[in-house]
């Protein structure tokens, strides 16, 4: 039976502080084993941001499987990268090799050494997220995200970690110590309505950072729900997110699009990488249908 691609590149950071390296010559070495005729290309990156690039730049030709080894961080890079190659047959994946790896974690159906050899693909949505209306400075910035959006508290711990590094007894510190010193945000909402949160989130799968169940949403249901938390006493906030671990937060508002515009500088978060907004900026999220072509 023919498969939906025609090579496999893997593309992993061979510096990376967790087993990235390691992990992408196992899996290359698994396929050799499974599928021995499929041709395998190892693409090491070299600079932050090297693998965006080499996905636009593998995603121009062909039909290629590009399999980021990395947390979902990196697998953003290469996901994004395949899209803004633009009329494209390539599919991405994730080897997880990193902290959270909510998206391989929640969408796998079977090891991915043997859904590469079966060779048989998927489509999943995307976030599609749109940062201007270009009618200021220059065009419209679009950037994809293969698992949720976020504004909040969560942004703001992940600035706090970057800062101050991980590993789990400091990232428990450095949580405790972000969530002491959050204050709530305000945007101001298409309506026109100011309103304050301490998080919000836009989720296209159910689950986010290794414990927390957002919704009951799927990634493949053209649609993406919407995790508002308005601003309230911090213990509630606290009793929210241990809700999100122990139970989950239950069904969500599923929408197709949602906008709002900025009235403070702040930090955003595309599954676990970091964006700066400035003051007074029009975002706007929305939905991609089965703009990812995968294995499961």
């Amino acid at each position: 039976m023919p498969r939906d691609f025609d090579s496999l590149v893997i593309v992993y950071n061979p510096n990376s502080t967790g087993d990235a390296q390691q992990r992408a010559e196992e899996l290359r070495n698994g396929v050799a084993e499974l599928a021995p005729d499929l041709e395998v290309r190892m693409r090491p990156t070299e600079y932050a941001g090297h693998a965006r690039e080499i996905a636009r730049d593998e995603a121009s030709s062909g039909a290629p499987l590009l399999v980021s080894v990395s947390g979902d961080g990196g697998y953003n890079e290469v996901v994004d990268g395949v899209m803004q190659a633009g009329d494209t047959k390539a599919a991405a994946a994730v080897l997880a090799a990193g902290n959270a790896n909510d998206h391989r974690r929640v969408t796998a159906e079977r090891p991915l050494v043997e859904a590469i050899a079966a060779g048989t693909t998927q489509k999943l949505d995307l976030l599609r997220l749109t940062v201007g209306d270009g009618s200021a400075d220059g065009a419209a910035q679009v950037r994809y995200a293969h698992s949720y959006i976020g504004l909040g508290i969560t942004p703001v711990v992940a600035v706090e970690l970057e800062r101050r590094g991980k590993g789990s007894f400091r990232e428990i510190v450095t949580t405790v110590r972000a969530f002491s010193r959050f204050r709530p945000f305000a945007v101001r909402l298409e309506n026109g309505e100011r309103q304050e949160f301490d998080s919000l989130v836009f989720a296209n799968i159910a689950e986010m950072a290794k414990y927390a169940t957002l919704s009951e949403g799927e990634p493949d249901d053209g649609r993406f729900e919407v995790v508002m938390l308005p601003h309230k006493s911090k213990w509630r906030v606290l009793a929210t997110a241990v809700r999100a671990a122990v139970s989950g937060l239950g069904d969500q508002p599923s929408v197709r699009e949602y906008t709002f515009s900025t009235i403070d500088p702040m930090p955003l978060q595309v599954d676990g990488e970091l964006v700066e907004l400035g003051p007074d900026v029009p975002v706007r999220v929305d939905i991609a249908p089965g703009a990812l072509i995968t294995v499961r």
